[in-house]
Order: C-alpha cells, then structure tokens, then sequence
C-alpha cells in the first residue's frame, strides 16, 4: 500500500508520431523516481486506426506495436518490445505501472457487414426514429497481419449493439443493430445522458454478448501476463454495462491478483452518480474525481 502516491499520465494528445515514447520513458525511468511519481499511467499501447492514432481508435486489443497492421508495426508509442522494456525499467525504480485499457468500442474493421438496424434519436437513444431496415456497417474484424496468434476470436456484427455509419449510403446517424437479445444496455447499467448513453462512438461493444465478455476477459488476464502491469485504467465506462466492469475486476484479481490497482473513467461532474457507481460496482475499483476537476 501506497500512501499519498503520486501517479503521473505520462503522454498527452499532441505528442509526435515517432515511435519514441516507449523508449524515452525507459530513459525517464529513474529520474522518475527522483521526482516523487509512484506510479505511471502509460497510454493505449495497442493497434490502433492507424499509427497515427492516440490510442482510442482500438483494432486489435493483441497487437502491441507486434504485427504488420493498419499500414504499420509499431504504434503512434514504438513497438511491443519497447513497451514491456519501459514497463521492466519502471519497475526496476520500484514505480507501479497503470495501463489505459479501451473496451467501449472498436474502430478500423477490415470488412463490411449488411445486417437490420434501426435509426434512434441522437438526443434519446432509446427513441426508435425508423423501422429496423439493412444497412451495410464497418464491423468485420478480420486481424490479417496477426491471424490467429494469441487469439482465434473474430468480430463481427453479432458482437456490437451499434454503428455510425451505413455504407451503402454513405450515412451518418446513430444505428441501434436489431438482433435476438440486443440493444443497448439496460439504461440503469450505463448513463442515463441522452436517455442511454450505451452508444458513444464506431462499432460499439455488445457486453449482453456471452463470447465477447469471455474474449474480453481472456484478452484482459493475456495482457497482465505478456507485459506485468500492475493495473488498468479503464476508458469511457460510464457507456459501458456497469455488470461486465464488475466482472472484469473481479476476474483479474481472482487469479492471484489481489492488489491489482483499477481506476475508471466515468466522465461526470455530478457527485452522487460517481458515489452511486462506486456502490453499484461495490467499491472494487477508483473513479477519477471528476467533480473536483470541475470545481
């Protein structure tokens, strides 16, 4: 147990796209420790859109800077090696290592799917603005450059609740997929902002899925393994179904690790709905005060 610790977010959104990050934080290691930090939050250190992207834009949750992929090996960071040698350079100053993990949504596929989907409301998403009609979305995953190394698990529109997009046409709207058992999360398991705040952005995760919650935490207990992080830093969960953020911290520390550290994000001023998560999810991970960051 740390007391008064000092975490620091070590990027921001404009840093260049050098590949250097990793290898100047392994450099930064012990002047680091010097200053105080306890504890370093790394950015999205997985496949993104591109190698241009800040890490939000998720691919391939298995491929850290390793495959061929999106026109790149390395990511916006530098590659997979890099990243695990920063992370055993941190922990050789003793410094604890946080992982920003981004589970709301997947951006990028390799092919497109027609299935039904109906349009809602922007500004409530439980309204229904059409009947359900076939569009054609950017839902398949197919991980070419990596196949099936790590993980056979291949995504497609079964396993999202939502696009943006409709290719056929070249449409923009929010689109609720129809399917048997989907939709959007029960609006008490997410943010009630604009009547459900499931949807936030690109093909967004269906967490109702029983295979996508079981790749998810495969993919999540494979990643401590692979790189030794001594926790997550859990992206947008106030879109995500409370119940699967639940799981997932349970899963990891069940397995030998008890003291592993879970922050989240949950994006809102409003104290009683942070203090309302808090006890939803039974005080098993932290929440950035986003209330004090208003005040």
């Amino acid at each position: 147990m740390v007391e008064n610790g000092l975490m620091m977010q070590y990027f921001e959104w404009d840093l260049p796209n050098d590949g250097q990050l990793w290898n100047n934080l392994k450099d930064d290691a012990k002047h680091l420790k010097e200053l105080g930090v306890t504890a370093v939050w790394l950015p999205p250190a997985y496949k993104g859109t591109s190698q241009d992207d800040v890490g939000y834009g998720i691919y391939d949750l298995f491929d850290l800077g390793e495959f061929d992929q999106k026109g790149t090996v390395r990511t916006k960071y530098g590659t997979k090696e890099e990243y695990i040698q920063a992370i055993k350079a941190l922990h050789e100053q003793g410094l604890s290592v946080y992982a920003d993990v981004v589970l709301n949504h997947k951006a990028g596929a390799d092919a497109k799917e027609r299935f039904m989907a109906y349009e809602v409301n922007p500004d409530n998403r439980q309204e229904k603005l059409t009947e359900p009609y076939e569009i054609e979305g950017w839902t398949r995953f197919n991980f070419e450059g990596r196949g099936d190394t790590y993980s056979k698990f291949k995504w497609n529109w079964r396993h999202f609740s939502g696009t943006d997009f409709n290719a056929e046409n070249d449409k923009e709207a929010i689109y609720m997929i129809q399917g048997l058992e989907k939709g959007w999360s029960d609006d008490d398991t997410v943010d009630n902002e604009y009547g459900n705040y499931d949807y936030l952005m690109f093909a967004d995760i269906d967490y109702e899925n029983e295979e996508v919650v079981q790749e998810v935490l495969n993919w999540a207990d494979w990643y401590i393994e692979e790189t030794g992080v001594d926790g997550f830093r859990l992206d947008a969960i106030k879109h995500i179904n409370y119940h699967f953020v639940k799981n997932l911290v349970k899963s990891v520390r069940e397995k030998d690790r008890p003291d592993f550290f879970v922050v989240g994000e949950y994006w809102k001023s409003d104290y009683e709905t942070i203090a309302d998560y808090l006890e939803e999810t039974d005080f098993s991970l932290d929440l950035f005060d986003v209330s004090l960051h208003y005040n």
